[in-house]
């Protein structure tokens, strides 16, 4: 009797052990109860239901098939170089050792930083679509195909403000995509984003339009004042390594460059977003057949509309591009009767939607065409016209999430062989430098270039271009741009540079005369 007891008893704890876990399990998510049931009992999905799903499968495969072979893997080096030698003339101002510890030769390490991207082959004779930051500042790019064919790679041109670069290998017959057209492309249709993420080759992912238009904080990713920032949002993952690869429609067409992610942590969270390839389209273009993008401007600054800004302006809808001010020196829009506080509605008759759509119709002009612009004015439709002027050249500098201008930004210059900035406001305040002694701080020393770290201390401040004549200041890296743009090879740039390492209240710099021969790539 007692064996049998002890038989039930056992049965009992363990049939309670098994349902007790199921109900944990259930409870945390690891086992739903009833899932096995449910599948057991769901109908079998007929014949019509499997085709609609088998057909988009094979879509998506032969997409695959026909684009990928056209994508490239595109690997970069960027010299090495080493922060200016601290051992020379003067001590750091006190209260920043902190800040030119970072700037330590000891800490940087003597090899070429190297960066991975991807692109697309647009011509059978090798032209590659690509993002600028991919290839800016790089000494040397190749590109990798899908069949394994290495190229080393020239860069035709690159732009900014749009973040398109165009890459040119050699050779012919190469596989090449088709270009659709993202102005008929709706949201919620099917695209596959292709290209080379986290070091895996030619991968493929699939997601929705998930909307079109979108700026607003990704303006952060340009430095450009005449950034146009228009993208296509897509939830097919796009991870580091994606950028510059193409977003292709369900007809195999390429509507888009993949260029960015949203994410706290730099890897795939929900949504990417590409360049629209009708504006990409137009800037390689212009790269190719003159090296550089000529932009038409209207010579404005301008806004989002807000919903006081409609009302104000008399507008039904909440639409259009308020004008906050001018920009250059005359504005065509100024010189024509634009206003400040007038909203943009309309240029030669096309809708202007937003700030964007403005950027994407004035970029379908040349420089000196004569434009139509309608604005709302306070309740008054009015009517302008405006002989558009080109864009100043800007010169590119790698994106540092902030919207400084660009001659606030670091930039290296090839020929002199170093990376210059403005000088900190920090630094000169500890300095006790007056506004008029801006300078550049010289940042970087290239160890292949003409300007070896011996030549420059950590603190060294270039302040004159001695020669080439005429002398002239140096307060932006434009205008060191500008100083030496006609210096040759072999020939000698002076510079009269001074050092704040050591300086007092009350102190002059030490200054001293820096003669370099100048050398190219």
């Amino acid at each position: 009797m007692s064996r049998t007891l002890a038989r039930a008893r056992l049965g009992l704890v363990a049939a309670g052990a098994f349902f007790g876990g199921l109900i944990v399990a259930a409870g945390v998510n690891l086992t739903p109860f009833g899932y096995a049931q449910q599948q057991a009992t769901a109908p079998k999905p007929s014949a019509q239901e499997v085709k609609p799903l088998a057909d988009a499968s094979q879509a998506f495969t032969s997409i695959a098939d026909h684009v990928t072979p056209a994508v490239v893997s595109i690997q970069t080096e960027r010299r090495a170089t080493a922060r200016a030698n601290p051992r020379q003339r003067g001590q750091v101002p006190p209260g920043l050792e902190d800040f030119f510890d970072q700037f330590d030769p000891r800490r940087q390490q003597q090899q070429p930083s190297r960066g991975s991207g991807s692109g697309f082959i647009v011509s059978p004779d090798g032209y590659v679509l690509t993002n600028n930051h991919v290839v800016a500042d790089a000494d040397r790019v190749n590109v990798t195909l899908m069949d394994k064919r290495v190229f080393k790679a020239r860069v035709v041109g690159r732009d900014p403000s749009t973040d398109v670069a165009v890459l040119k290998i050699e050779g012919d017959k190469f596989p090449s995509v088709t270009f659709g057209n993202d102005l008929n492309t709706r949201v919620g249709e099917w695209v596959l984003a292709i290209g080379n993420p986290l070091g895996l080759d030619f991968t493929v992912t699939a997601g929705i339009v998930s909307a079109k238009g979108r700026s607003g904080e990704l303006r952060g990713l340009y430095e450009s004042s005449y950034a146009i920032v228009d993208y296509i949002q897509t939830d097919a993952a796009i991870n580091p390594g994606n950028s510059g690869g193409p977003l292709v429609n369900i007809r195999g067409e390429v509507i888009g460059i993949n260029s960015a992610i949203a994410s706290q942590t730099g890897f795939y969270a929900g949504y990417g977003f590409a360049i629209p390839i009708t504006l990409a389209k137009s800037v390689m273009e212009d790269l190719i057949a003159h090296g550089r993008v000529r932009r038409a401007v209207l010579g404005i600054a301008i806004n989002e509309v807000t919903p006081e800004d409609a009302e104000a302006a008399g507008l039904r809808e909440i639409r259009g591009a308020r004008v906050d001010g001018f920009t250059g020196e005359p504005s065509p829009a100024e010189r024509a009767g634009i206003e400040v506080g007038d909203v943009i509605v309309a240029i030669n008759s096309q809708p202007v939607e937003r700030v964007a759509s403005l950027q994407r119709i004035v970029r379908g002009f040349e420089p000196g065409q004569k434009v139509t612009v309608e604005v709302m004015r306070f309740g008054e439709r009015k009517t302008v016209t405006v002989t558009l002027t080109e864009a100043p050249a800007e010169t590119q500098v790698a994106s540092r999430g902030t919207s400084d201008a660009v001659e606030n930004a670091s930039v290296s210059n090839v020929k002199l062989g170093i990376s210059v900035e403005p000088i900190p406001v920090e630094l000169a305040r500890q300095a006790n430098l007056d506004s008029d002694a801006r300078g550049l701080l010289v940042r970087e020393v290239d160890l292949d270039g003409p300007a070896n770290q011996q030549l420059f201390a950590r603190t060294d401040v270039i302040a004159e271009v001695l020669r080439p004549a005429p002398r002239r200041a140096v307060k932006t890296v434009a205008d060191l741009e500008r100083a030496i743009s006609r210096v040759r090879d072999g020939e000698i740039v002076s510079l009269y540079v001074y050092n704040i390492g050591g300086r007092r209240d009350g102190s002059e710099p030490q200054g001293r005369v820096v003669n370099l021969r100048v050398g190219g790539d």
